[in-house]
């Protein structure tokens, strides 16, 4: 196995690079400018140590997949074209009234118990963008008003007139019959031929979305526009790097779904968040391998802190309505909860608590935190932890970048000494306990929502600045055990490496598996086994365009059910993908019942009220080689290393400064335990052991944080 995969994040850009036996991990700073120039700064380093050069390598590997949060950026900044919209006629004020409490998405919760008070979204679609076209299809995917092509005619024309960079049509039911939209992309074709209309998008919302649902299902199509054009030039711009260096295959794209496709088959909405679900991903297939029970994988990375729950077995979450910044939109996406907390979250002053705040504003790659001196004047997590004792100056991501701390002191007392009527190692300490607090209170509540107390997990501790502070988060969350997994500075990167390429597709139905009035059971075995069928077949054609075997694709049924009228639906995955007859009836219920009895606790389950399924849903995928893990035990006898300095650094809980020995990466063999306080300082980050804990390095680099 030949591999790169990338995963490029607001601060850095991280390589995991497999060339047979050998794994190698490399960082560098993101360009944001052009992403290419990070992309080959990381991708040299990883080259050298592997002692290769990088044509040869672009011109032998089996595939580059890139992983990026460029799309949530670009929604944060609101950079983006201007986008129209064509709806159904009646339909004008769906997309910018949101379902009356849209405007209440995406806000934290204490807003969300205030909406009066809450800010409406700046819109993606201004209302003057937005045009009614004269049509109707019913419920059932009737014809009920005939498409009045003039009336398209006139209203494309006026929105090309008005500027719009981006076309998205989404009708009413054309879920059930898409006959409307497709004739309406052929007139928009026939009007502006592809010489006149250029690169500017056409979007249908039943080819975004399959589910049901008018103002979601627009919202989903409006986000892809707003997001295809930045997604399409910054992607085209790495696939032309990779093929002026030699790479002749098609570049993948990982997907939010936990799978990845080319880039002529991915929708810019499928890369939000692709990075930290990279991740996720491999944070699963680490927990299906080695066993480790529960897990709660924690990426913090230089902007941001992502929470993914892996429970026992290896299943993750998914989010089939999530909120993607402002807007909820209707694409299936692995479950992520992001604090706007990571090494360059910027500290400010919090005037009403009189204390310190931290995020979700970022200092990112540039200029980055004060003590890089590169023109950062506003103190971050990363000046904190410099100044506390944490970080080695001269030998910061293995040396190319050097930290400043008189840049550091400067901006820590020029923002918040005076306000907290602290000293500078007062306020980093400030810093250091809020951030691993606000990290904690996130965990918290991702496990306890569901039911699940964090003493029974095993924290995930990665990213460049997960080893440094996963200690202080443990202490805060009530968790006992963190492992700092193999290649813990890039495991999202490494989880591009192990993603299958997939496709999700998905229908609105409407299947009472059970009717609570008659006491019937679901009969209508054809009509379900042709929906099915046809998701199947869309799959199927993603991925013999990719150049797959018909033969090797593989299929994954689930379905969305819930008891009679209750809101929650439980997505449900089956062994199954077709019904014969009552015994698989019974069984797909079966499996729902237990899945909603461990979710909610047994005896929770009301059938009486019903059984009912909202939406059909067919995961198609190739299997592929992966990155093997190995096993986490180590039974020999641990002894001490032996330090290669020591530091005199500041705790928090301590008020006084603790003598500290510092060891190197050759410390962190599998024979070899650390007692806390100590830090390993590696080429890619730093692993702080607090007092109270210890460190227990495994076989592959992993590494147990263990209390004592």
């Amino acid at each position: 196995m030949k591999r790169i995969s990338v995963d490029i994040g607001g601060t850095f850009t991280d390589c995991f690079f497999v060339w047979d036996e050998q794994y190698v991990e490399a960082k560098a700073l993101t360009t944001h400018h052009n992403l290419a120039l990070g992309f080959n700064e990381a991708l040299d380093l990883a080259c050298g140590r592997a002692g290769l050069d990088r044509e040869e390598v672009l011109s032998t590997v089996d595939s580059v997949r890139y992983a990026t949060t460029l799309g949530t950026n670009a929604l944060i900044e609101r950079k983006g074209p201007k986008v129209a919209a064509i709806v159904t006629h009646g339909f004008e004020d769906t997309i910018p009234l949101s379902r009356g409490r849209g405007y209440g998405e995406g806000l934290d919760p204490s807003m969300q118990q205030n909406l009066p008070a809450a800010e409406r979204p700046e819109p993606l679609v201004p209302r003057s963008l937005i045009r009614s076209v004269k049509e109707r299809v019913n419920s059932a995917g009737k014809v009920v008003v005939p498409l009045h092509e003039r009336d398209v005619r006139q209203m494309v024309r006026e929105l090309v007139d008005a500027g719009a960079e981006a076309l998205v049509v989404s009708l009413t039911n054309a879920t059930e019959n898409p006959e409307h939209e497709l004739r309406i992309q052929e007139i928009i074709l026939e009007e502006y031929p592809p010489h006149e209309l250029g690169a500017i998008p056409v979007l249908l919302g039943h080819q975004v979305s399959g589910r049901k649902g008018e103002y979601v299902r627009a919202t989903s199509t409006i986000v892809d526009g707003f997001l295809h054009e930045i997604m399409f030039h910054a992607l085209s711009q790495l696939a032309n790097n990779l093929r002026e260096s030699g790479y002749d295959r098609p570049m993948l794209v990982i997907h939010n779904s936990g799978g990845m496709a080319q880039m002529n088959s991915t929708d810019a909405l499928q890369t939000i968040h692709s990075g930290p679900i990279a991740g996720v991903g491999a944070a699963e297939h680490l927990s299906r391998e080695t066993g480790i029970g529960h897990v709660i994988s924690t990426d913090m990375g230089g902007t941001s802190f992502d929470i993914g729950l892996v429970p026992e077995g290896g299943v993750k979450h998914y989010d089939f309505q999530p909120t993607i910044d402002r807007w909820l939109v209707s694409v299936p996406m692995v479950h992520l909860s992001t604090l706007g907390a990571g090494g360059g979250s910027i500290a400010s002053f919090d005037r009403i608590h009189k204390g310190v705040k931290l995020g979700p504003e970022s200092a990112g790659s540039d200029p980055g935190p004060a003590c890089y001196d590169r023109g950062g004047l506003r103190a971050t997590v990363t000046d904190a932890d410099l100044l506390l004792g944490y970080l080695d100056p001269d030998n910061y991501a293995n040396g190319f970048i050097k930290l400043n701390p008189k840049r550091s002191v400067f901006a820590i007392e020029e923002t918040l000494c005076d306000e907290l009527d602290m000293d500078v190692i007062e306020v980093a300490k400030e810093i250091k306990r809020g951030v691993d607090e606000q990290m904690a209170i996130g965990i918290g509540k991702e496990l306890r929502v569901r039911g699940y107390l964090p003493e029974d997990f095993t924290m995930l501790a990665y990213g460049g600045n997960g080893p440094l502070h996963a200690c202080g988060i443990a202490d805060q969350a009530g968790i006992k055990k963190i492992l700092a997994p193999p290649f813990a500075s890039v495991f999202s990167a490494c989880g591009a490496g192990n993603m299958k390429q997939l496709h999700i597709h998905e229908r609105g139905a409407h299947v009472v598996m059970y009717n609570a009035t008659t006491r019937g059971l679901y009969d209508r075995y054809a009509e379900f086994n042709t929906i099915v069928e046809d998701l199947e077949a869309k799959g199927r054609e993603d991925l013999v365009r990719q150049g797959f075997d018909p033969e090797d694709v593989r299929y994954r049924l689930e379905m969305d059910m819930r008891y009679g009228n209750q809101l929650v639906t439980t997505a449900v995955v089956f062994d199954i993908n077709r019904i014969h007859g009552v015994g698989d009836v019974l069984d797909m219920i079966r499996t729902f019942s237990d899945i909603y009895g461990q979710r909610y606790g047994e005896g929770s389950e009301a059938p009486e009220a019903g059984i009912r399924v909202q939406t059909i849903r067919v995961a198609s995928f190739v299997d592929g080689d992966v990155v093997k893990f190995e096993s986490l035990e180590h039974h020999t006898e641990r002894s001490t290393p032996t330090a290669v300095s020591q530091r005199d650094v500041h705790f928090v809980g301590f008020d006084t400064k603790i003598s500290t020995p510092v060891f190197d990466a050759s410390a962190l063999k599998p024979e070899h335990q650390i007692l806390g306080p100590a830090i390993v300082t590696t080429e890619n980050t730093t692993y702080l052991v607090e007092p109270g804990w210890r460190l227990e390095p495994t076989p592959q680099g992993a590494v147990w944080f263990l209390r004592d």
